[in-house]
């Protein structure tokens, strides 16, 4: 066998995986790249808000997704629902206490898959120093150097000591709120 015959086989596996794509990557999220949204009920009647800062970090290869992780940051004092009576309250102690807890962070240990662009996204989501596992079902998709990730969650806030005093039973304030991700990051 000559020289040419042995180095043409590992010059075409070479130049194959090289030209296949690949998606493992690190992508960064920063607020205005999306919405990262809460809903809850007050007196029977449903609101909406979002957080208007966050950041963090994404690593997500969808051929390894078990070997990804995230942290993701909130800046809880940019909560914001359009009522000034309720986006009075929020940074108070009843509710976010953003003086002695200023950041919201889930942290996500793995992603697991459920078929096509569904994921779940494992993690420990940190409240008011209260930390509770969380698994927030996700579509991720993603095209050239952007990771697009929409997902729901329901949440009962009294379990991260989110309602507290007057608030804490649920007569006045559900305890069960809603949280809606759509995001988009970019890789480094």
């Amino acid at each position: 066998m000559t020289v040419l015959n042995r180095f043409l086989p590992v010059a075409t596996v070479a130049g194959l995986l090289l030209s296949t794509p690949t998606f493992a990557a690190d992508w960064t999220l920063a607020s205005g790249n999306g919405t990262l949204g809460f809903s809850g009920t007050q007196t029977g009647k449903a609101f909406e808000g979002h957080f208007g800062k966050y950041n963090g970090t994404i690593s997500f290869d969808p051929a390894h997704p078990e070997a990804g992780h995230a942290k993701i940051i909130i800046d809880m004092a940019s909560a914001t629902t359009g009522d000034s009576q309720r986006d009075g309250a929020l940074p108070g102690h009843d509710w976010f206490d953003v003086k002695a807890f200023p950041e919201a962070v889930f942290e996500v240990k793995s992603f697991k898959a459920k078929g096509g662009n569904a994921y779940d996204a494992d993690g420990t989501l940190t409240i008011k120093g209260m930390s509770q596992p969380v698994s927030l079902p996700l579509t991720i998709d993603i095209s050239g150097s952007t990771l697009q990730a929409k997902g729901h969650l329901q949440l009962v806030r009294s379990a991260f000591n989110v309602g507290v005093g007057p608030w804490a039973t649920g007569q006045w304030v559900a305890l069960e709120v809603g949280v809606d991700v759509n995001v988009t990051a970019h890789s480094d």
